[in-house]
């Protein structure tokens, strides 16, 4: 199942340091701060199925909703993404990332681990798991089985493994929902345009129905049926910038009404919302410059009301008991690690439900960012956290922080690089860029094709004010990316290379048309909109290459990547590395060989902080 690193790669990895000075144990520390994700309620609701590195590879756990000790399903020595229990309750069914790379594979078991067995073809193929349908009968998969360029939506039985309904999609596609009677599906399909139009197909005839007919570019990002299926509950942009909660009523042949906006607000997007099993009730979780807050629906009246306030600042992955009394949700934060919450709905109390490790973290002493809004070149908003250590005053070392997406946002469950980072009196900024996401659909556009270079002047942007506020000593100022923030990075990096004394790159990139060359075909064709055509837009592509300015660039650099990493293909960082160490650039290369996109293992995040750290810390001392 794992693919093997490349022999030119196994002969640059480099030995685990050893962690002996206060400065890596504190990281370590930090790094080795778990975190829970993906609940699944039983259908009894007696006990709830989740995602935890308890172990130290992110595996599935169940654990009795009234508290107790969690129990291991899962036995795999690859990172489990995703656990979903079936409503029938005799299985569980998870995606598993083998080395860490992209291709998924489906597996189920029974709830108590046994009778494991594999239902993808555990090749190469992207595989996604969405959940079982209402009937518990099928699992809503996708697969770029058929073609590489493309993931196709189709349901699977988990004990025949026979496939159904495939949808053959030119771009991106999955099966958001099945109706009760097993008769219709909604089908959320990527467009040309970036956006993702949402159809009601009829399984028996396999006939297609557009409920977002929309002129302009809209996205229903998420959809589900109300029980009795005459109506679609949906989160979309259509007809507005932010994201709202919505609803398309069905005429008894299935006709469709207008999109009508149920709940909406002007200083805020909608990030999730979760239905009841009954379709009384819907929560919504919005994203309120940065933190969640949540509300809920009467879904009969379309009266809305605030939900309790939250013990964290970010809540993600909202999901109903099945009875309705209870509700699971992801909190994390700055300083909270990543944990599964019940909020206890009659009484308007959070209890948190898994508790993962911290060893010699003390939450207390974690630094909160405080939320600043600087400007663009341009007189743009941009919105930023600000993380100082504590007692800080007058300018000093400090990091820009880029985030990963490009469409996506600074928020982090637990930001231990950043925290590590704070530990060793280096003050931290991290902006939402344009481009980013939560702050509507203008913002996230304003970055796509040759506007990129304004996201490279906003990370400018974010370092004059910070000298200029009396934060950042312009001397001892670094740029720290991740994914598509390694892109941003190397790009600000070749367009002001003496503004950096350091610079590290986890997961990025820096040559566009390599990058969409060898990125997985699916998702090169999904980033046609963001970056570009590979065939119609190759000048452009080049000129927005940092790989193809860093001539004048002396910026030591760290660069870490995972050997299995098919979204951000290695040997693109490998040529970067060869690249700098050729023109004389102090350079680091750190290849992880049991890691795709990204770094899931505790292991291998204790290895990239104490790295990260160690990096900025040297080359952002100051005079002795």
């Amino acid at each position: 199942m794992r693919p093997p690193a490349p022999p030119i790669l196994l002969a640059l990895l480099l030995a685990l340091p050893a962690v002996g000075s206060d400065l890596e144990a504190r990281a370590a520390a930090l790094a080795r701060v778990g975190g829970a994700s993906s609940p699944s309620f039983s259908p009894d609701g007696s006990r709830l199925a989740f995602v935890s590195d308890l172990s130290g590879v992110p595996q599935a756990w169940t654990i009795p909703v009234q508290g107790g000790f969690p129990e291991r399903v899962t036995p795999f020595e690859d990172p489990v993404v995703k656990v979903r229990w079936s409503p029938a309750g005799a299985l569980l069914a998870f995606s598993v990332a083998p080395g860490g790379a992209a291709s998924e594979q489906v597996w189920v078991s029974r709830p108590d681990g046994t009778g494991l067995r594999l239902l993808t073809d555990g090749g190469r193929e992207t595989n996604r798991l969405d959940g079982f349908t209402r009937d518990a009968s099928r699992l809503r998969l996708a697969s770029s089985g058929r073609n590489a360029a493309a993931i196709d939506a189709y349901l699977l039985d988990p004990l025949t493994r026979e496939a159904s309904a495939r949808y053959a999609a030119s771009r991106a596609s999955r099966f958001a929902d099945v109706s009760c009677d097993g008769r219709f599906a909604l089908l959320s399909r990527a467009s040309r345009s970036g956006s993702d139009d949402l159809l009601l197909v009829d399984l028996e005839s396999g006939a297609e129905l557009l409920l977002t007919p929309l002129e302009h570019p809209a996205s229903a990002r998420e959809a589900t049926f109300s029980p009795d299926s005459r109506t679609v509950w949906l989160s979309t942009d259509a007809g507005r910038d932010l994201l709202a909660f919505a609803r398309i009523r069905l005429a008894a042949n299935g006709a469709p009404g207008p999109i009508e906006v149920v709940a909406a607000r002007d200083d805020a997007e909608l990030s999730a919302f979760a239905v009841d099993g009954a379709g009384l009730t819907a929560v919504l979780v919005w994203n309120v410059a940065g933190r969640s807050e949540l509300s809920f629906v009467d879904l009969v009246t379309l009266r809305s009301r605030p939900g309790p306030s939250l013990p964290a600042e970010t809540a993600t992955d909202p999901v109903f008991s099945p009875d309705g009394a209870r509700l699971a949700v992801v909190l994390s934060g700055p300083a909270t690690p990543a944990d599964v919450w019940l909020l206890e709905r009659a009484r308007g109390t959070f209890r948190q439900l898994t508790r993962s490790p911290h060893a010699g973290v003390d939450s207390q002493s974690l630094v909160r960012p405080t939320l600043v809004r600087l400007s663009g070149r341009d007189g743009l908003p941009i919105p930023a956290r600000l993380y100082r250590p504590r007692g800080a005053s007058g300018p000093g070392p400090l990091v820009l922080s880029l985030h990963g997406g490009p469409e996506a946002s600074g928020l982090h469950a637990f930001p231990a690089d950043v925290q590590a980072l704070v530990a060793e009196g280096i003050s931290v900024l991290a902006p939402d860029v344009r481009g980013s996401s939560g702050f509507g659909r203008r913002f996230a556009s304003l970055d796509d094709g040759p506007r990129r270079r304004d996201a490279v002047e906003d990370v400018s942007a974010c370092l004059d004010w910070a000298v200029s506020s009396g934060l950042a000593d312009p001397k001892r100022v670094g740029v720290l990316g991740v994914s598509g923030g390694g892109y941003l990075a190397m790009a600000v990096l070749a367009a002001s290379p003496d503004r950096f004394a350091a610079a590290a790159t986890l997961a990025g990139f820096a040559d566009l048309p390599s990058f969409l060359r060898g990125t997985e075909p699916w998702l090169a064709e999904a980033s046609k909109a963001e970056y570009g055509d590979l065939e119609t837009d190759a000048l452009l592509l080049a000129t927005l290459s940092p790989a193809r300015r860093l001539d004048a660039v002396t910026t030591p650099t760290l660069v870490l990547h995972g050997a299995n990493d098919t979204i951000c293909p290695v040997e693109g960082a490998e040529r970067l590395v060869r690249s700098l160490d050729r023109r004389g650039v102090p350079t680091r290369w750190v290849v992880f060989p049991d890691e795709g996109h990204g770094f899931r293992k505790t292991s291998s995040r204790v290895r990239a902080t104490v790295e990260v750290v160690r990096w900025f810390a040297t080359y952002l001392a100051g005079p002795t």
